[in-house]
């Protein structure tokens, strides 16, 4: 049993499990019901999500630096205690459970799912 991080579009791998899709919006063009039989996501979960404002800083993140101030901008975020008490919850649910959890970005290393990654690791979650 494992989190998965993965690039949401992209083919499921065997025994992936639930997709939660941690993006700020939903597919451009997609109609709602098929978000799923496209291998978007199972259910959509914004609150793992940059702000609107943060994601837009990550994205036009050109320096490191710039990714740095996106990286403390997102870490903020996530240590509210409702994003960390989630976060607590998804590491919990790993050790019994398969699901997995993304973003759309091409690039995981550019891609606040990095991030989440890291954050999900120090919650003690068993990643796969």
């Amino acid at each position: 049993m494992a989190i998965r991080i993965v690039r949401l579009g992209g083919s499921r791998l065997k025994d992936e499990g639930t997709r939660i899709g941690t993006v700020r919006r939903p597919p451009r063009g997609v109609p709602k019901s098929a978000f799923a039989a496209q291998d978007w996501y199972d259910v959509w979960f914004p609150n793992l999500a940059p702000s609107v404002a943060t994601m837009k800083a990550g994205q036009a993140a050109a320096t490191p630096r710039e990714w740095q101030a996106f990286l403390r901008k997102y870490r903020a975020e996530m240590a509210t205690p409702e994003n960390s008490r989630t976060l607590d919850v998804l590491a919990a649910l790993s050790q019994h459970a398969n699901f997995s959890v993304g973003c759309y970005c091409e690039d995981e290393a550019h891609c606040h799912r990095s991030i989440l990654r890291a954050l999900l690791i120090e919650k003690g979650a068993k990643l796969e």
